[in-house]
């Protein structure tokens, strides 16, 4: 019976969270479809994609903290340098960083329905295995850059295998735009997205679980060349990674099986029982629930 709860509970829980991601877009695409046409107005349809990823990180429930350390001057461009383990990387990005931005990701986002073609319009689409389309990306993001429009890069360029745990070798091009464009870079650590929701090979497995984003204090990189994209990208990965947290490394255990018997062959993966906030001294902390997360046992 208690399986069966939890088995149940997963369910109602990913079918309240799916909605509340669709609903608002769904809502207010004919207004975003219009806000795509010109470019102009791409700075308006970046706010409803900001609204739409607050709207939805609301509604789903769980505790969720932002921490900023230093922040840059406004107007001041930047390269925000981020691990990517989930799919809701992006929103909670979105929810955290303030101003017109810019992201780069990988083409096929572009060739979502409906909203596909308006992230391939405001923002930047790659094919990594194009050294022409990777060429073509870093044009359009200095040029953003010399626009005071500030960018999103996930230097690991794929979603990480061991989320929270180990990140893939971070790729030279962010940091090679950032010396280049003489902008700062900010390093960003979101520790406990794949929590919430892990990248299952297409599976949706959505789970009640407390969230953190921190944006770390800037990397000026005047006077750096490219001799020190090595030591620049080093610098970035090991701050990313101080946010890491034993307990929330790895993917969860699967939702319970109720109907299913487990195999004596099957492995179970112990979640942890707690985490605790390490932002304490940060200069501006935004918390929405308790500064002691508890992680889910599912």
């Amino acid at each position: 019976m208690r399986d069966l709860l939890r088995f149940l509970g997963h369910r109602l829980y990913t079918t309240w969270s799916t909605f509340w991601f669709v609903m608002p877009f769904v809502v207010t695409y004919p207004a975003q479809w219009v806000l795509g046409r010109r470019p102009a107005w791409y700075r308006h349809l970046h706010t409803f994609n900001r609204s739409w990823s607050i709207i939805s990180i609301r509604m789903w429930g769980m505790p969720v903290e932002v921490v900023r350390k230093n922040q840059l001057p406004p107007g001041q461009p930047c390269v925000y340098v981020a691990n990517h383990s989930s799919y809701i990387d992006i929103p909670m990005l979105f929810k955290a960083i303030p101003g017109f931005l810019n992201i780069m990701g990988k083409s096929d986002l572009a060739k979502v329905p409906f909203w596909g073609p308006l992230f391939g319009r405001v923002y930047i689409t790659v094919n990594r295995e194009s050294a022409m389309s990777r060429g073509r990306a870093i044009v359009q993001a200095r040029a953003g850059l010399a626009q005071g429009r500030s960018i999103i890069i996930f230097p690991e360029g794929t979603i990480s295998k061991k989320p929270g745990e180990e990140m893939v070798p971070f790729k030279d091009g962010a940091f090679q735009l950032a010396i280049s464009a003489g902008v700062p870079i900010v390093p960003v650590s979101m520790p406990l997205n794949h929590r919430f929701l892990p990248d299952l090979d297409g599976a949706l497995r959505v789970r009640y679980s407390p969230l953190r984003i921190v944006l770390h204090d800037p990397i000026p990189t005047q006077h750096l060349t490219m001799n020190d994209v090595e030591a620049l990208k080093q610098r970035a990965f090991a701050i990313i990674a101080s946010e890491f947290h034993p307990d929330a490394a790895g993917l969860p255990e699967p939702s319970p099986r109720p109907f299913l018997r487990a195999s004596k062959s099957e492995v179970t993966i112990k979640a942890p029982q707690q985490l605790s906030s390490s932002g304490a001294n940060a200069n501006e902390t935004l918390t929405n629930g308790n500064a002691g997360l508890s992680l889910p046992n599912s």
